[in-house]
C-alpha cells in the first residue's frame, strides 16, 4: 500500500476498518488532546520555568497531590518548590536552584516537595524530575522544559533499605559501614580545610557479665539504653555509631582541646556508668575510652582509628572505667604489659612485694586511730613500680585475687603487733570481690592472724557493683556476719553513690583526693561537697575519712567542715611495719600535723628532655618535676626571673610560661595556661601546634610524629641574635 493511501486512510473508512487521521506536525488541537490525555494518565507531569526559573506551567492532574492545587506552585521559584535529599550521603549532587542557574540538564533527579506543600500533614513526596534548558536562536536563555513524576513510595523504599545498611537496628546509631565512610570522607575534606577532628573509641566494661547473667534480650536492651545516653551527652557536637558488640565509636569535628575531650569522656564514663534498671532489675556496667586527634595523631583515617584503638588497650589496661590519649609511647604497650605480669608473678613468688601503712589521725587530738595497707614493690631491675602500673595489671588476670590474698593475709599479721585498738584497713578490687571464694578467704586471714574482725576494714569501690547483684548482696551480708568494717573508697567521683549507701551496710565514707585539692580554691564546689559528704555520713551514723591532705589550708578547710579523721601527708605518708613499730614504741601513737601552710598542685618527678626557646633561640634543657600549672628546668645558666620562655614538649606541645625563680642551672618557671590529665596520670598541653602550620613552616608533614616541634628560627635558620643564656649538660644521676 502507498503511503499517500495509508495516510489518506487515516481521514475516512474503509469496508474492512475503521478510519483514523494521522496526526500531523501542524495538527495542533490534535496534539493538544493528546497531550491532555497522557497527563491525565498520571503516569507523569509535564512542567515549564521561565527564564527567571520561575514555574509557568504544571499538568493540572498534579493538583490532586497538593493541599491547595497547583495555585501554589506557579509563578514560584522551582529552587523554592523543591530541594534534593541533604540526608542522602551518596549523592554528589549539587543544590537544585545551582543546577538551574548552571542550565545544565537534569535527569530523574530525586527531589522532595517542599513539606508545608504536601497534601498530607507530615508526610514528605519525592519526586523525581527531568529538564533541559530551552534557548532561541540568538542563545537567550527561554527556561526549562520537562518533565516529573511522583516516586515517593519507591525512594522512601530505597532511603529505608539505605539507612539499614548504614545504621544499627538495636540502637539506631550508624553503623560500622558509615562511621569508616564518616570519618574517611571527613578527614579527606578537613586535610584540605586544615582542620582538625578527634575519634572516640568506647567499649564497655562488665558488658559480658549482664549478657551472662540476665541474658541476651536485656543485653539488647542495655545496648539501648547506652545508646540514648550517648546521645544526651553528645548531643549535635558529633555522630556515634555502635560498631558491634559492646563498641562505640564518637567522630567529633573541629575539637582538638585535650580539656574538653577528657572533660566529655569523664562524663561519658559517668554517666554509662550509673545503674540501669531493665525488667525490674539493677544492672552496672563500666566504660573505657581512647581517644586520637587528627592532624597530630595521624591524617589517614586507618591511621586514627589504630591510634585510636591503642589508647583504648591503654585504657582498658590501665584500670578500666578511664580514658587516655592516644602517644606515639603505646605502641609497645602490649609486650610492656606481658612483661610486667611476668615480673609481677615472680614478684610474688620471691617475696620482693611489701605492704606500707598510712596512718588514719582523729582530727580532735591528732591520735593515730589505724592504718591503710598499701602495696610497695621494688623491681630489682626497674626499681620502684607504681600500684598504679601493676594493680591495673593484675586486675586484667587471676594474678589480682592472689596480691588480694596476700595483702590481706599480711597485712592481719602486721596489725597484730600495734595496739589492740588499731584498725588496719585493706583494699579490695572488684574481681576479688566478685569471687565467690572472698567471704573464705578473709575468714581464713582473720583465723590464722588471730585479730578481731572489728580491727579489719575492708575498702570497696563503686566499682564492686558492676557485678551480680544477687551474689553483691550476699557477699556484703556474709562480710557483715564475720563482724569486719566496710568502707567505701573514693566517694563522690563515681555517678551514683547514693544508691550504694542505701543499698549497701558501710560503716565509713571516705572522701577522694580529688575534691581535697581544689578544696581551697575559689570557683570550686569541693568543700561544699565535702561538706555534704560529711554531713550525709553522719545521718546514717557511718564515720568518713578524708583522705589527701597535704597542707595547713586545706586541713583547716576539712576541720571546719566537720571531718573526723583525716588520711594524707600531713601527718604521714605510708611507712614499712618496722617504721611503724618503731613509733609506737617510741609514743608515736600520736602525730602532730607537719606541712606547708598552702597547698601547691602536685609536682611529679620526672627527666625530660625538652626544648627551652627564647625570643629565636631554641636550647636544650630537663625537666625534672612537672604539676598542671608550672615545672622544675636544669640546663641553662643566667635565665633571670620574670623571662618569658616557650617550652617545647616535643609532639607539637609548646607552653608559654614565664621564670618565677632561678638560681645556677635551675629555673623554675608557671605555665600561662594549666596543663590536663592525658587519662593515665600524666599531664599534657590542651592544644598541639597544627602538623599544617608547621608543614608550612618548612617541616615535612611526614616528619612531624613524634619528634620535637622547635618554631622557626627566621629565614634559613638564621638567628637573629646573641644566645643570653648558657646551655649546660645535665644527667640522670
Amino acid at each position: 500500500m502507498a503511503v499517500g493511501n495509508l495516510l489518506r486512510g487515516f481521514g475516512g473508512s474503509s469496508a474492512s476498518k475503521p478510519a483514523a487521521r494521522v496526526v500531523s506536525a501542524e495538527d495542533a488541537q490534535r496534539r493538544l488532546e493528546i497531550l491532555d490525555d497522557y497527563e491525565r494518565t498520571g503516569l507523569s507531569w509535564i512542567w515549564a520555568t521561565d527564564q527567571d526559573d520561575r514555574l509557568i506551567y504544571f499538568s493540572p492532574s498534579a493538583a490532586e497531590h497538593l493541599k491547595e492545587g497547583l495555585d501554589e506552585l506557579l509563578d514560584n521559584p522551582l529552587a523554592e518548590l523543591f530541594e534534593i535529599d541533604p540526608d542522602n550521603a551518596d549523592r554528589s549532587d549539587r543544590p537544585l536552584n545551582f543546577q538551574l542557574k548552571a542550565r545544565n540538564k537534569i535527569a530523574d533527579l530525586p527531589a522532595r516537595l517542599i513539606a508545608e506543600r504536601s497534601m498530607a500533614a507530615g508526610k514528605e513526596r519525592w519526586w523525581a524530575l527531568s529538564g533541559h534548558p530551552k534557548f532561541d536562536k540568538s542563545g537567550k536563555f527561554l527556561g526549562y522544559r520537562g518533565s516529573a513524576k511522583d516516586i515517593t513510595q519507591a525512594y522512601q523504599r530505597a532511603r529505608e533499605d539505605s539507612r539499614l545498611a548504614e545504621y544499627d537496628s538495636l540502637t539506631g546509631l550508624a553503623n560500622r559501614h558509615r562511621m569508616n565512610r564518616k570519618l574517611e570522607s571527613t578527614l579527606a575534606a578537613y586535610k584540605s580545610a586544615k582542620r582538625s577532628c578527634a575519634l572516640m573509641m568506647m567499649d564497655l566494661d562488665k558488658f559480658k557479665q549482664v549478657n551472662d547473667t540476665m541474658g541476651h534480650p536485656a543485653g539488647d536492651e542495655l545496648l539501648r539504653q547506652v545508646a540514648e545516653r550517648l546521645r544526651a551527652i553528645v548531643g549535635d557536637r558529633g555522630e556515634i555509631g555502635r560498631l558491634g558488640g559492646d563498641e562505640f565509636q564518637l567522630i567529633l569535628p573541629d575539637i582538638d582541646d585535650r580539656g574538653t575531650l577528657g572533660d566529655l569522656s569523664d562524663k561519658i564514663i559517668q554517666m554509662l556508668s550509673s545503674a540501669y534498671q531493665i525488667d525490674g532489675k539493677r544492672a552496672i556496667i563500666g566504660a573505657s575510652v581512647g581517644i586520637s586527634v587528627a592532624p597530630y595523631d595521624g591524617v589517614e583515617a586507618e591511621e586514627i582509628l589504630n591510634n585510636a584503638d591503642l589508647a583504648l588497650y591503654a585504657a582498658k589496661n590501665s584500670g578500666r572505667g578511664t580514658y587516655r590519649f592516644y602517644s606515639a609511647d603505646l605502641k609497645g604497650v602490649e609486650q610492656e604489659r606481658s612483661e610486667l605480669l611476668d615480673d609481677l608473678r615472680q614478684a610474688l613468688a620471691t617475696d620482693q612485694l611489701n605492704l606500707h601503712y598510712q596512718p588514719v589521725v582523729r582530727t580532735s587530738d591528732n591520735h593515730v586511730v589505724g592504718f591503710e595497707a598499701l602495696m610497695r614493690w621494688e623491681h630489682p631491675g626497674r626499681g620502684f613500680v607504681s600500684p598504679g602500673v601493676f594493680i591495673p595489671a593484675a586486675e586484667e588476670t587471676d594474678l589480682i585475687n592472689q596480691l588480694g590474698q596476700w595483702a590481706l593475709r599480711r597485712a592481719c599479721e602486721d596489725a597484730m603487733q600495734w595496739p589492740e585498738k588499731a584498725r588496719v584497713a585493706v583494699n579490695v578490687s572488684a574481681k576479688q570481690f566478685a569471687n565467690k571464694g572472698f567471704p573464705a578467704i578473709v575468714t581464713q586471714a582473720i583465723a590464722e592472724s588471730g585479730i578481731d574482725p572489728d580491727r579489719l576494714e575492708l575498702e570497696l569501690t563503686e566499682t564492686v557493683f558492676m557485678g551480680d547483684t544477687e551474689t553483691t548482696d550476699a557477699t556484703f551480708k556474709t562480710l557483715k556476719g564475720l563482724g569486719v568494717r566496710l568502707a567505701l573508697d573514693d566517694f563522690g567521683t563515681g555517678y551514683s553513690s547514693l544508691s550504694y549507701l542505701r543499698s549497701a551496710p558501710f560503716d565509713k565514707i571516705k572522701v577522694d583526693k580529688s575534691f581535697v585539692d581544689t578544696c581551697t580554691q575559689k570557683n570550686e564546689n569541693s568543700s561544699k561537697i565535702i561538706t555534704a559528704i560529711i554531713g550525709l555520713s553522719k545521718a546514717l551514723g557511718m564515720e568518713t575519712t578524708v583522705e589527701g591532705v597535704e597542707a595547713f589550708d586545706q586541713l583547716k578547710v576539712v576541720c571546719d567542715k566537720g571531718a573526723q579523721y583525716v588520711q594524707g601527708w600531713i601527718y604521714s605518708k605510708a611507712l614499712p611495719q618496722d617504721q611503724i613499730l618503731e613509733g609506737i614504741a617510741t609514743g608515736g601513737f600520736k602525730i602532730e600535723p607537719n606541712g606547708p601552710e598552702t597547698y601547691r598542685p602536685e609536682r611529679r618527678s620526672v627527666f625530660r628532655r625538652i626544648g627551652v626557646i627564647h625570643e629565636d633561640h631554641r636550647y636544650d634543657a630537663v625537666m625534672k618535676d612537672l604539676s598542671q600549672t608550672g615545672s622544675l628546668i636544669e640546663g641553662l645558666v643566667g635565665v633571670p626571673k620574670g623571662t618569658g620562655l616557650v617550652l617545647d614538649l616535643g609532639a607539637g606541645q609548646l607552653v608559654v610560661c614565664t621564670v618565677a625563680r632561678s638560681k645556677d642551672a635551675t629555673f623554675a618557671v608557671e605555665f600561662e595556661t594549666p596543663l590536663v590529665s592525658d587519662g593515665a596520670g600524666g599531664l599534657v598541653t590542651r592544644h598541639r601546634i597544627s602538623p599544617y602550620a608547621l608543614a608550612a613552616a618548612g617541616m615535612p608533614l611526614a616528619a612531624l610524629p613524634p619528634g620535637n616541634y622547635p618554631l622557626s628560627l627566621g629565614e634559613e635558620g638564621a638567628p637573629k641574635s646573641q644566645p643570653q643564656f648558657m646551655q649546660v649538660t645535665v644527667s640522670r644521676a
